[in-house]
């Protein structure tokens, strides 16, 4: 199909106008070739994933962690310049696609994130750069924080951590991958809620965690974030034909 014609979609699909406070310069970043035969997709916008799409035969990667974020970059020298070349000379373009892809009602990482776990009255919540992008919702019956874990974990393929009483009854769970940090974690106590399963346990929301009593499942950034892109290749396979494929480059976090 024709780039012109994807990315039109994309953004509509997305609803990348609903997010004029994101910074993450969503959208078409770099253009490449005019016809799209292969859509590949990956987390990070990186120049492994460049090189694997140009093995692959791709003329477009889609990221939800693009390379352009604010005003950066200014200067298109060093790790920036490399990429760039790179999928110029290869003519592959690259489309990046942040927050819209976590607050998503039907492909979003968080949404998907409460289908795993069977929630049940699921609303957004967690109001981060103007829109609410995370989830919370109750689970269909009570049980432990060290059993939800680990039922999330065997789905993400991640063990991640767990933090809190491995034993507390969890019945009201919030949901904010990647990074949410301490913002996540307030508005897990707003919502009233037991756990909050995200990418990253960080430092600073140790103490407040064990002060709130609130239960924290932490997979790993990348982990929690790999669902959402994976959902917009199945979602555009099946409303185009074309052929899309996942790029799995694990960073560890």
């Amino acid at each position: 199909m024709k780039r012109k014609d994807l990315t039109r979609y994309l953004d509509e699909f997305l609803g990348l106008d609903k997010f004029p406070h994101d910074p993450s310069n969503n959208g078409l970043q770099l253009e490449g070739n005019e016809e799209v035969n292969k859509i590949v997709g990956g987390v990070d916008a990186c120049l492994a994933l460049a090189e694997k799409a140009a093995e692959k035969k791709a003329d477009f990667i889609f990221v939800h962690h693009g390379m352009s974020w604010g005003d950066e970059p200014r200067r298109f020298t060093g790790v920036a310049g490399r990429e760039m070349a790179f999928l110029f000379r290869n003519n592959i373009s690259l489309y990046g696609c942040h927050l819209p892809l976590d607050a998503h009602p039907e492909c979003g990482n968080n949404i998907i994130l409460a289908r795993m776990a069977e929630l049940k009255d699921i609303r957004f919540t967690m109001r981060y750069h103007g829109t609410d992008i995370g989830v919370t919702g109750e689970l269909p019956e009570t049980v432990s924080a060290e059993k939800l874990w680990k039922i999330m974990g065997g789905m993400l393929n991640s063990r991640g951590i767990l933090h809190g009483d491995p034993d507390k009854k969890v019945r009201r769970v919030t949901m904010v991958s990647g990074g949410g940090g301490m913002e996540a974690l307030r508005d897990a106590g707003l919502q009233n809620s037991q756990m909050l399963i995200t990418g990253e346990m960080t430092h600073t929301m140790y103490h407040p965690a064990l002060e709130a009593n609130i239960a924290v499942a932490a997979y790993g950034h990348y982990a929690t974030e790999t669902i959402g892109v994976r959902s917009v290749l199945a979602h555009l396979r099946e409303k185009f034909g074309i052929e899309t494929e996942f790029i799995d480059l694990p960073t560890g976090y």
